[in-house]
């Protein structure tokens, strides 16, 4: 028998005019099977300064994001350098490098992609995606930045997660979009 695991996707982080909006979809499948379709793969950390997502096998992200926040608290919030020692630290843990599971972390000015091979990745155009539907969604949101630059950061991560949604089996429409509050 296979070993299958409940796998979320798609997740958008775009900082636009200063403010920064990050969502996902709601859909989680377990193999060909929709498992749920209202997962909550985003959250709010460090008293709601940095928005985290997720994409991948559920279990291992909630392991990794409750490591990410331990390591924002230890590093009192500094977002890059938090995430520069949970990358340390999942290329060297054994347990760490068998989750499968990618984040994206970003505040107002910033946004960073983890992998699971411990890479730490700033995205050039302040755009970032990750799961089934991530290709999908980076161009749909590239194309309104460009286009349509008067677009809120919200407004142009729901677009992209639809955009993504009507492309990707894998992604639904069921949207949970946060932004960081001034």
């Amino acid at each position: 028998m296979s070993e299958f695991k409940l796998h979320a996707t798609t997740v958008v982080g775009v900082i636009h005019n200063g403010k920064a909006a990050l969502g996902c979809d709601g859909q989680a499948t377990l193999d060909k099977t929709v498992m749920k379709s209202t997962v909550k793969k985003v959250r709010k950390l460090y008293e709601g300064k940095i928005l985290a997502g997720f994409a991948g096998s559920t279990a291992d992200a909630f392991t990794l994001f409750e490591r990410y926040e331990k390591k924002l608290n230890e590093y009192n919030g500094n977002m890059q350098r938090a995430a520069v020692e949970l990358a340390k630290d999942w290329r060297k843990d054994k347990f760490l490098q068998k989750l499968e599971a990618l984040l994206i972390v970003m505040d107002n000015e910033n946004a960073l992609i983890l992998s699971g091979q411990g890479d730490v990745i700033e995205p050039d155009d302040n755009i970032a995606t990750i799961g089934s539907g991530g290709s999908y969604a980076l161009s749909a949101a590239r194309a309104m930045v460009k286009h349509a630059p008067d677009l809120s950061a919200a407004d142009i991560v729901e677009d992209a997660l639809h955009t993504a949604a009507d492309i990707d089996i894998y992604t639904n429409h069921n949207l949970t979009i946060l932004e960081i509050e001034d």
